[in-house]
């Protein structure tokens, strides 16, 4: 007889969400849906306030990936009132930035992946945690983790006062700029971060690339997925995040598009499916075309692991070198495998931690011209950078005084929502077999997700304005037959 397994609440993620998994009679796996379960609506109650507070009010939409809200929505006033950062505001928000991609990025590596590694996959759900990473690795690691997190959320909260919601974005500039004095512990910070950016990824190295079984697990078709990719490069295409175009590359990596991010409309289309609170993107002139991958697909990814594959490399020494690696050992680029978003992902705090050391060293990043005040109204802004999860837009209008008419945020989850669904569609096939399923293949199941590290609070605005109570009554066979709704 056909049943159903629920994976309700799923783990080791930002948010609220589950996953069903559907077996025919067999115990075969016939469907399974990500669902995204509950519902923000920032963009709808952000009506009627004053633009130039989106800087404050957008990062309270998630404690775990505030500071891209922040900077997203400060770059949107910018433009709504056309003017550029004096070039000491931008090396200061840089520096905010990428304090903020290294902790995020170690968050998740250490907190939510390493269980799956450095534990491992089927291990007993008590010790799949990063008390269980600690047991393994040592307390001095844990200790290094915390320390190098601290001392990045500090750079945070000095420049915008308070790490888990900050407020550094005025249009312009920023609200302080950086003494001598502080330029030196931000500067120490910087070289430990480098060497320890170092040490995660040859941890990583050693556990799970060194590790045949693991590194059978990264390549495996159950975690691969051919979709285009989609992320912000330099001029040299280079991996950037604070600024940039937005390149997309084709599954065999031909570019198949490059535009500046105020031009989003034409690229990037939105769907709106009935079981999620989650909007779907796609590439607009393709057109939606479902839930598929490879041939004939609309979807695209984004974050590390596109970050890397629609990039020609990195902008620092030290991650090229890693970058490089990578990619030989995965087979070239693109990648289409899941698994290594988490590589990417190191690799990435490693540029990030380099840059930093750039900005340290940087003349200007202590002069006190931290403000531009050439302001002109122009009424409709755009503001783009690359979340720790991928590519985020804000997209404001406003009216005569400044008032916000208009809100619309495309988030990193919301572009990888549906390649998400795939994945653990494709997961959920590859190991569960009925009739029995053990907990360790349920989790291998949720680690096709959590490879995106989704923060689900920020990607939740399909509805807007009501949250009506729908009930859908199914038959045998889990067609609708009637639907009850109450507005």
């Amino acid at each position: 007889m056909a049943r159903t397994i629920t994976i309700n609440p799923i783990t080791r993620l930002e948010g609220h969400g589950k996953i069903e998994i559907f077996l025919d009679d067999e115990g075969n796996v016939e469907d399974a849906y990500w669902q995204v379960v509950e519902l923000r609506g920032f963009e709808r109650f952000c009506i009627g306030r004053p633009v130039e507070e989106m800087p404050r009010i957008t990062p309270n939409i998630c404690g775990v990936c505030p500071t891209p809200h922040n900077m997203a929505a400060t770059k949107a006033v910018d433009d709504v009132y056309s003017v550029e950062p004096t070039p000491a505001a931008k090396l200061v928000r840089q520096l905010h930035y990428n304090a903020f991609m290294i902790e995020d990025h170690f968050i998740h590596f250490f907190f939510l992946a390493a269980p799956d590694f450095v534990v491992g996959p089927d291990a007993h759900p008590k010790e799949r945690n990063i008390l269980g990473v600690i047991s393994k690795l040592g307390i001095e690691v844990g200790g290094k983790v915390i320390e190098v997190r601290k001392r990045c959320r500090d750079i945070v909260r000095l420049i915008a006062s308070k790490p888990a919601h900050p407020e550094g974005g005025l249009p312009g500039g920023v609200p302080r700029g950086i003494t001598e004095d502080e330029r030196k512990w931000i500067k120490e910070t910087a070289d430990d971060t480098v060497e320890f950016a170092q040490f995660a990824l040859k941890l990583f190295k050693d556990v799970v690339v060194a590790n045949k079984r693991y590194l059978d697990l990264v390549l495996d078709d159950a975690y691969k997925l051919n979709t285009y990719y989609m992320g912000l490069v330099d001029d040299n295409n280079k991996v950037n995040f604070y600024e940039g175009k937005v390149r997309v590359l084709d599954p065999q990596g031909r570019e198949y598009a490059l535009f500046a991010p105020e031009d989003y409309v034409d690229h990037i289309g939105e769907w709106v499916e009935p079981w999620t609170y989650a909007r779907l993107t796609h590439l607009r002139k393709i057109g939606w075309g479902g839930l598929v991958d490879g041939d004939g697909t609309s979807l695209y990814r984004v974050g590390p692991l596109a970050r890397l594959n629609v990039a020609d490399g990195m902008a620092t020494p030290l991650a090229q070198r890693e970058y490089e690696e990578m990619f030989r050992t995965l087979g070239g680029r693109p990648s289409h495998h899941t698994l290594a978003f988490h590589w990417a992902r190191l690799i990435e705090a490693l540029q990030a931690a380099e840059d930093m050391q750039r900005i340290a060293n940087d003349p200007l990043l202590t002069s006190k011209d931290t403000r531009n005040m050439n302001l002109k109204l122009k009424k409709v802004g755009v503001g783009c950078v690359e979340a720790a999860r991928g590519t985020l837009i804000h997209h404001y209008e406003t009216d005569d005084r400044g008032i916000l008419t208009k809100a619309n945020l495309i988030v990193a989850t919301q572009h990888n929502a549906a390649p998400i669904c795939l994945s653990v569609k494709k997961a959920a096939t590859a190991f569960v077999k009925g009739p029995e399923v053990k907990e360790g293949l349920l989790n291998m199941v949720e680690m096709a997700f959590r490879a995106y590290d989704p923060c689900l609070a920020c990607a939740t605005h399909a509805i807007c304005g009501e949250m009506p109570l729908v009930v859908n009554i199914r038959d045998k066979d889990r067609k609708i037959i009637r639907t009850l709704t109450r507005p």
